[in-house]
């Protein structure tokens, strides 16, 4: 995901199972290289979630895209774990799973 337009913020793991996941256990800059596995997030001007990566050992092991309605509810989630096809999840403006 590209740094250019977003903050960028580190943390140790994420709670709950609904999507945007929940990220917890900020992590400083310089205290990553003492770790093997961080989430690297990204976030808009408005503070939402737009995406991450989960890094174990440098690798990529899951990453999550997220789109946005006008009115801030979830609107699409890209989900790809390593080896794994990307499955697509959408939503509709209230926030609620679009059934495929």
């Amino acid at each position: 995901m590209q740094e250019t337009h977003h903050d960028c913020r580190y943390f140790g793991t994420y709670a709950g199972v609904s999507l945007p996941f929940n990220l917890v256990n900020a992590i400083e800059p310089e205290a990553l290289s003492n770790r093997n596995t961080f989430i690297k997030a990204y976030y808009d001007d408005a503070g939402r979630l737009m995406g991450f990566e989960k890094l174990v050992y440098g690798e990529v092991e899951l990453t999550h895209r997220y789109q946005y309605h006008g009115n801030g509810a979830l609107k699409q989630a890209e989900i790809v774990m390593l080896d794994e096809d990307p499955v697509t999840v959408l939503f509709d403006e209230d926030g609620k799973q679009v059934k495929a």
